[in-house]
């Protein structure tokens, strides 16, 4: 798998493709394609565009990114042995945005391991609920964060692919 650009936090790449089909692989790409996803959404984010809100029954860009936290989070302690669950601390949108990252990397790479996917199933919901779930809700709000920046005049890198999950020269 490809490792991140010195320098670079995870996911400024999409990693390489898996080379064959499995219910991991899959589940494990679609945790890659959030992570690059929310990588270019939250790269380069000023402290006007994390304040910035569209209404005041509205969240801010920052308690935006607090939610993807949370639900990285949530999604790590579904599929980790470990079941551990992190202490909240205050952190800064630097180290908020690193420890997302680095939560859908360690996803990623349980997922791309495993050939059944139901291992991850407990007695409260089954690994179905994750996708339909925290990982649909990450993507939404990588959206959101999209059009948070752009609204606050700092728009979405322009040379970003999701479709090849690289930049374009």
């Amino acid at each position: 798998m490809a490792q991140p650009k010195e320098g670079t936090l995870q996911y400024y790449e999409i990693p390489d493709s898996p080379e064959s089909y499995t219910a991991g692989t899959v589940a494990a790409r679609m945790i890659d394609g959030l992570g690059f996803r929310y990588y270019w959404a939250t790269e380069g984010l000023r402290s006007e565009d994390l304040a910035y809100k569209p209404s005041e029954t509205g969240r801010t860009s920052e308690e935006t990114i607090d939610h993807i936290l949370g639900l990285s989070n949530f999604i790590l302690n579904s599929v980790s042995k470990e079941g551990k669950k992190e202490a909240e601390t205050k952190r800064s949108f630097k180290e908020k945005r690193k420890q997302t990252l680095l939560n859908l990397k360690k996803v990623s790479d349980i997922l791309r391991i495993m050939d059944d996917v139901s291992q991850f199933d407990n007695d409260r919901f089954p690994f179905w609920n994750i996708i339909n779930g925290p990982i649909a809700d990450a993507l939404w709000h990588c959206g959101q964060v999209v059009m948070l920046r752009r609204a606050s005049g700092n728009p979405f890198n322009s040379k970003v692919s999701v479709f090849t999950g690289k930049l374009r020269e």
